[in-house]
Parts: structure tokens; sequence; C-alpha cells
């Protein structure tokens, strides 16, 4: 029997172990210890620091690991790297894992390759002068920590005013003593799934995003296909296989995000060396016909892999969220149609909950599809609606 360690037991590791298990593999889940979902369906438990690459090496160098995944997180990619080149294994390297882990480094390397991106600068906290280094760029600004996810330490600077206080939202949210300053590009964001493969990217899967407006956009939804005009997808796919190129990112999936400029220009935000958050895995299944996450863990397995489809299938996805801080008093959702392919609650009734303002906060999910995107979005819509949530403060 194969064995897999995956990375995380949180809610976006949870299809992978099952599906691993689904399979006849065996799984090992590396995690910290917490109410994760994952401990109670995994095979064997260490509770490690995901991000201790050493300590994580040693127990898949111990376990004779066949393979190493993780799914909806970026800490965990550059122990993933790590362990492959060690072991030996199918996946990122160790350089391509540091690079997908730092925007810093990312954005150079973009730089070094002439993938289109926004200006930047790097920024210690220690500069006496932040303002001097804005001044280089054109405000409204962006101000990111390099070594996160999840929408944590980013913040909008609309004007000069605001980078004090900007700053020490950054501050606490990085590890490091530096972050980077870069030019905010007015224009649509989207995203993009997609996986490369010895050296060839599979497919490219651009998607529409729900966005939840807090102190920076937050995905809480997505959907395909996503219209786009023949000239901009060709764009989009140039600058991601620049990207990729850039990064030196192989046997991975990859969650990309970009930007479509006023001027109808593609910039690269940044590439994740691991599937997205937030249904997005599901998002590509439910497209193109085939279970990705078995897909993405054969490739770790080392076996060989078709992404071949001639499906488009259209769906949408979207986050349960709760308005306030509280205690679950009631939740329900009565399934009245079956285009409504998945409602997911992640908490039990007398559990405690955040009010949303990141990714994390999220209290469950629903997926819909339908024969055409308005059709997919609609359902989504009446859904919606139809889920019964009650928090009690």
């Amino acid at each position: 029997m194969k064995k897999l360690m995956i990375l995380g037991a949180g809610i976006y590791q949870v299809p992978l172990i099952k599906t691993a298990k689904r399979l006849g593999i065996y799984t090992i889940a590396v995690s910290i210890k917490g109410n994760y979902p994952g401990f109670a369906l995994a095979d064997k438990v260490y509770f490690e620091d995901t991000t201790d690459f050493e300590t994580v090496t040693r127990i898949a160098r111990q376990e004779n690991i066949d393979g190493i995944v993780t799914a909806g997180t970026d800490v965990a990619v550059i122990t993933i790297g790590k362990v492959c080149d060690e072991l030996g294994l199918c996946g990122l390297s160790y350089e391509a894992a540091k690079i997908a882990s730092n925007k810093m480094l990312m954005k150079t390397e973009y730089e070094k390759l002439g993938v289109r991106t926004a200006r930047f600068r790097k920024v210690s906290f220690s500069d006496g002068d932040i303002k001097a280094a804005c001044k280089e760029l054109n405000f409204p600004l962006i101000f990111k920590a390099v070594d996160t996810s999840g929408s944590r330490g980013i913040v909008v600077v609309p004007a000069e005013k605001d980078i004090d206080g900007a700053s020490d939202i950054v501050k606490g949210a990085t590890k490091l003593d530096y972050f980077i300053i870069e030019e905010f590009i007015t224009g649509t964001e989207f995203g993009a799934q997609a996986f490369v493969k010895d050296g060839k990217v599979q497919f490219c899967l651009p998607h529409g995003d729900y966005v939840y407006k807090g102190d920076t956009g937050v995905p809480i939804g997505h959907f395909a296909p996503y219209e786009l005009d023949a000239n901009i997808i060709e764009d989009t796919e140039k600058q991601l296989k620049g990207a990729v190129e850039a990064m030196k990112l192989n046997n991975c999936a990859i969650n990309a995000d970009f930007i479509l400029s006023e001027d109808n220009k593609v910039y690269v935000l940044e590439l994740g060396g691991r599937s997205g958050a937030t249904c997005l895995a599901e998002l590509v299944s439910l497209y193109y016909g085939f279970d990705y996450y078995e897909k993405i863990i054969k490739v770790a397995l080392g076996e060989d892999v078709s992404f071949e489809s001639d499906e488009k299938n259209a769906n949408a996805s979207h986050l349960i969220m709760s308005d306030k801080t509280g205690v679950i008093k009631n939740q329900e959702y009565t399934p009245d149609d079956e285009r409504v392919v998945d409602v997911q609650f992640d908490y039990n009734i007398g559990d405690s909950v955040r009010k949303f303002n990141i990714g994390p906060d999220r209290i469950g999910h629903i997926i819909t599809v339908g024969k055409t995107l308005e059709e997919a979005k609609e359902v989504l819509d009446n859904a919606m609606k139809n889920i019964v949530l009650e928090i009690e403060e």
C-alpha cells in the first residue's frame, strides 16, 4: 500500500484525505494540534508544525512515504519542496517552493524574465522613512507581507496619510523584518487554476471571484467559466507560463491571481504552488468532469496522469459566513434542487464561530451547477437564501 503524507488537517485538506483513502492509499496527516477534522479521518497523525521542514522530512523518511501534498494553503508548500528534494519524490522543488512562499522572491523572478507585474519596492520595518520609498511609486499602493496567505497582511493604501497604519497591520502579520510595496493596478481581478506536469502547463482555467470587501478583498466564492476575449485568454496563458518558468514550478497544482488592467493587459499578482482554497479544486473537478483531487494525488505519487477533457460544466460556489461572533444555535439547509451539488457546514450546533473577516472565518460552503453560468449563479443565489443560520452573541 502506498503512503501519502498530507500537510494540514483542516477543511481544505479533508478532501485529499478522503480521496486518498478511497483510492486505497495509506494517509499520514501532519498538523499542529487543534480542532481539525482531518485528524479523525487519516490513518496516522503527527502533531507537528507543517512549516518545520526538518522535522517533517525526518518523519517522511521514517515513514518511507511515496508522496506528499497539501491543498488550500501556502504555508506548507516550502516543506513539500524540501521533502520532495530530500526523498526524490514527484513535486515542486525546494527552490521553487521558496520562491512560491515569498512574494519578494516571486516578483523579483517575474521582473527578471519579463513577466508583466506591478512595480514594487522592498521596504524594511527598520527603515526610518517608509514614505520615501512610497514616493518612488504611484498611489494608490498595496502593502504586502511576503510570507503570508489567505489575504493576511495585505492592505490597500490610498494616500500618504494611510502609510503608518498600514505598515503596522503588515508588521503584525509577518515573521520577517521587511515587506513589499507595490502599485495598485486599476482593473478587474480574476483568478485561474492550473497544473504543471513534466514542465508543461496541462490546463489554465480562469475563474471569476465573489469578493468580501474588508480590510482588503477576500475571495468568498468563485465561478466558471469566466468570460474573457480570446486575446485576453491568450495573454493570461502567456503570463501564466512565464510566471511558471520564472518560479521554476513543476509537478504541482497552481493557484494564480491576475488583474486585467483598464488597457486590457493581464498582470500577474502572484502564483501559489498548490490548489486554491474556497472550493477551487471542486470548481476544476466540476468544470472538466474529472476528480481533481485524485489527479493531484496521483501526480504526487509519480503516476502517469492525463488532464484531457472535453467537458466544460458551468458551476459556482460561495462560503457560508456569519456577520457576528457567537455560538451556533441553528443551521440547516433543506435540499430542494439537484443542481445544488454540495452544502457543507464546518461546525456543529453549539460551536463558537467568528464574524467573517478573512478566509479561515468561514463556517461552510455551497456549490451549484447549471447548463449555463447564469443558471448556476441563479441556483446559488436561491440556495443561499434557503440556508438557515442562527448565531447567538
